[in-house]
């Protein structure tokens, strides 16, 4: 039989709970169990890896000291990586025992929290113990209490080799019906495998700075993409610009598949042309983009896309004419 104990406190010289780690310790090694204990404050870049040093544990003891509000960063990060990448089969079949000691107040709603952890989790629930001390040299000088701890040991040991059941909890039952955080199914192996790519700073590191990378050249990208349409069609209406002495108006086309509008305006021999809004439009004009593309090819010209209703236009009809005479794609 093997017991594993998670340790996550801070690891002080003071901190109760390690002393009842010994204790618990010491009566488990007197039963043939081997014991290891793993200080999650040691692992603290690694904590993703941990839940798979539980593979070949009967089971297990999450043990923590409650010095001003709740369990602690480390236990609380040991349990997200459970729930992240552990295996939950191997959970389903490992007892758990919650060993959390207090120098405040808290130490019952510690208990409770680990042990509806590695319930929601999926895994099996063994009797614990918690605990308030003042002084821990006192403490440790009352026979009574290193009863109750060595009892505790006894329980756990119990619990493990006589494969005890308990009652169906609420627990599960909310982590089947409500619980439905959305998970990627993966194989042990591959949660193994994932957890060491989060706990790994310098993947962590690189997959940012890819993310930066990779982000940076699609706004280049989209950047030269707007630019470029910003100049599209100009320089083709420009290098057709047939001037019409006395002739002046303003056109506004307008793209179904463009954000901005072109605006042309045309006074004898100077050509204005830009995209954007602009006032006193002569003649509105709307089509697409391949639409126009067939105008500025010379395969259909803006009087032949009227008239077939690929470009309605509002204005004076014989100012709309005029585009073929001012532009001559042919």
């Amino acid at each position: 039989m093997k017991v594993t104990i998670y340790y996550g406190g801070r690891g002080l010289l003071d901190d109760p709970t390690l002393y009842v780690l010994n204790k618990m310790e010491e009566v488990l090694r007197e039963l043939r169990v081997t014991v290891e204990r793993i200080n999650i404050y040691e692992y603290k870049n690694e904590i993703a890896t941990l839940p798979q040093t539980m593979r070949d544990a009967d089971g297990i003891i999450l043990a923590t000291t409650v010095e001003w509000l709740g369990i602690g960063g480390y236990m609380q990060q040991f349990l997200d990586a459970c729930w992240l990448y552990g295996d939950k089969e191997k959970i389903k079949t490992t007892y758990m025992q919650p060993i959390v000691m207090s120098t405040t107040y808290g130490e019952r709603e510690g208990e409770m929290d680990l042990a509806n952890a590695w319930e929601i989790l999926g895994g099996l629930p063994c009797p614990g113990l918690c605990g308030y001390v003042e002084d821990l040299v006192a403490f440790e000088m009352n026979k009574d209490y290193t009863v109750i701890i060595e009892k505790k040991a006894e329980t756990l040991y119990r619990t493990i080799s006589q494969k005890m059941k308990s009652l169906p909890n609420s627990n599960q039952a909310v982590k089947q019906s409500v619980l439905r955080t959305p998970q990627m199914e993966l194989t042990p192996q591959e949660s193994e495998q994932l957890s060491q790519y989060v706990s790994d700073d310098r993947y962590v590191k690189k997959q940012k700075e890819d993310i930066q990378e990779l982000a940076s050249m699609f706004k280049d990208m989209l950047g030269k993409e707007q630019k470029e349409d910003k100049e599209l069609y100009i320089d083709k209406l420009r290098d057709h610009f047939v001037p019409q002495a006395g002739f002046a108006a303003r056109y506004l086309f307008m793209f179904s598949d463009l954000q901005n509008p072109l605006f042309l305006g045309v006074d004898g021999d100077n050509l204005t042309i830009q995209y954007g809004e602009e006032d006193n439009i002569d003649i509105y004009v709307k089509l697409s983009m391949q639409v126009m593309d067939d105008i500025v090819c010379g395969r259909m010209t803006f009087q032949r896309a009227f008239m077939t209703g690929k470009m309605p236009a509002k204005g004076n009809f014989k100012t709309l004419t005029m585009l073929d005479t001012l532009f001559n794609f042919a």
